[in-house]
């Protein structure tokens, strides 16, 4: 009896970061979708059902406070777990992620290993 894939949303303008996160998060069998800009990735996360979506907060289009408070306002993508993964990393860009409904914040440059225990925790196994 095999389960449902592990579902990720990133959503990150430079495409070095985001093959980056595909690339690692692939290898632990997660299936991960991308996005380029906020317009893209508010389409996306509406379109289909995730299990997390990692959003940077610098993006053309939209920025990612906005696609954030957008998705958490929204009852079909509200439970979604979201975390901000950026460098913008002041105090005030914490606090404004949260008020945007955030769950957690993820600063820029990251650890692997931050990410892959994100995704542990989330999918109920024990961490890398």
């Amino acid at each position: 009896m095999s389960s449902a894939p592990f579902r990720i949303l990133v959503v990150e303008d430079e495409p070095v970061i985001r093959e980056l996160v595909r690339s690692m998060l692939t290898e632990e069998g997660v299936t991960v979708e991308c996005a380029a800009n906020g317009v893209e990735g508010l389409k996306l996360a509406r379109s289909s059902k995730f299990d997390l979506i990692l959003l940077d907060v610098v993006l053309p289009q939209m920025d990612g406070i906005t696609v954030c408070r957008l998705l958490k306002a929204d009852p079909t993508t509200a439970s979604v777990p979201l975390h901000m993964l950026t460098a913008k990393a002041k105090k005030a860009d914490v606090e404004a992620a949260t008020r945007a409904g955030a769950n957690g914040y993820i600063h820029k440059p990251f650890r692997g290993a931050e990410l892959l225990d994100l995704v542990a925790s989330l999918r109920g196994r024990p961490a890398v």
